[in-house]
């Protein structure tokens, strides 16, 4: 296999919200690039996993003029939710879809959308020659819900840039959470929590993109715990780095995660993390080499066991040493985009010979 077209979402280099989903194909277009492949990135515009008529006609136009035999990648965001579209092209190209997140998944959906739009990726799904997941969790998930053939689905974790240690603040007190600010990541979770602990000290950034002025949102701005918890919007590159620099944990409290990679993000700085165990997060997490966990894991959307594990962390020094230990420790078994890159290779060409 020398060539690769590759379907993305219109939005896949926005910066203003940036996604995981967004990374992780930003990141394996160019690793699959470093490695030799001819990528060809095709952005498809569109409401994405319900686009309108138009999107769709675009979407089905640009398939058909693709050479039969093609091996062509696809967004889950972009393919799942159009199987007219998909299914019929899956007799002429060699199709593999990306899943990011289940489409049903997305937190706050009507019962009978959320039943649509799994139907269809279902539809979707069974029709591709290959699925690429982004955790072992994932993987399974979608074998055994979907009814998909296990050889047929592959986990491909993402990777993770090499990164100097934290220098924290005072070891203890600055809180960071970077996620979207959306109910599935739970920043309304960690706001009630943080008033369990307001008699202790510290402050909490909430770094991430906010799409709109949503009624969640609003209810985030009228919390109670003044500068001390803030919404700063979203952070890439440099910027991001230095909130990972300056914090001395991060908290994700996540209702629903198909893997976290600001976990590893902050494992990479030496940062130990407190996170939901939902989905793929214990995984991810992990463990270091000599077996110790370089976190903690709390039940999700339960305020009363995230301020417990809040107080611990702020009132125990010899747990807060021994996290950061193992966080330094599980920082060194990281890998990077490269490693991700690679798999996926892998994946399409083995498929390719099998065809």
């Amino acid at each position: 296999m020398n060539s690769l077209y590759v379907i993305l979402p219109g939005d896949v280099d926005d910066t203003s919200v940036p996604s995981g989903g967004n990374t992780y194909d930003r990141r394996m277009c160019d690793g699959l690039a470093a490695a030799g492949l001819d990528v060809h990135e095709i952005a498809v515009a569109g409401s994405w996993p319900r686009p309108d008529t138009e999107a769709r006609a675009v979407l089905g136009h640009l398939l058909a003029a693709l050479p039969t035999g093609s091996a062509v990648l696809l967004d889950g965001l972009v393919a799942c939710g159009v199987p007219e579209v998909v299914v019929p092209q899956s007799r002429r190209l060699s199709l593999s879809v990306l899943v990011h997140l289940p489409l049903a998944d997305e937190t706050g959906l009507p019962p009978a959308l959320a039943a649509e739009l799994d139907a269809l990726e279902r539809e979707t799904l069974r029709a591709v020659s290959s699925v690429v997941a982004t955790s072992e969790w994932a993987a399974r998930r979608l074998i055994s819900h979907h009814g998909l053939a296990p050889h047929r689905v592959h986990a491909v974790t993402p990777g993770v840039d090499p990164a100097p240690l934290a220098i924290g603040t005072d070891g203890m007190s600055r809180l960071v959470c970077v996620a979207n600010v959306t109910p599935r990541k739970g920043q309304g979770v960690l706001a009630q929590a943080l008033e369990t602990v307001a008699d202790l000290r510290w402050t909490c950034e909430c770094v991430g993109g906010i799409r709109r002025e949503t009624k969640y949102v609003e209810r985030l701005r009228e919390h109670r715990l003044g500068a001390r918890f803030t919404l700063t919007g979203p952070r890439t590159g440099p910027a991001l780095a230095a909130t990972y620099h300056t914090a001395d944990l991060m908290v994700l409290p996540s209702r629903a995660e198909t893997y976290g990679m600001v976990v590893t993000e902050a494992l990479a700085h030496g940062v130990p993390v407190l996170a939901t165990e939902v989905d793929a997060l214990p995984d991810t997490l992990g463990r270091a080499p000599d077996g110790s966990v370089p976190g903690m894991l709390v039940p999700g959307d339960d305020v009363g066991a995230l301020g417990t594990a809040l107080r611990r962390w702020l009132t125990d020094a010899a747990l807060r040493n021994r996290l950061r230990a193992s966080a330094r420790l599980r920082r060194e078994t990281l890998t990077g985009w490269d490693d991700t890159a690679r798999r996926i290779a892998e994946i399409l060409q083995r498929q390719e010979a099998a065809a």
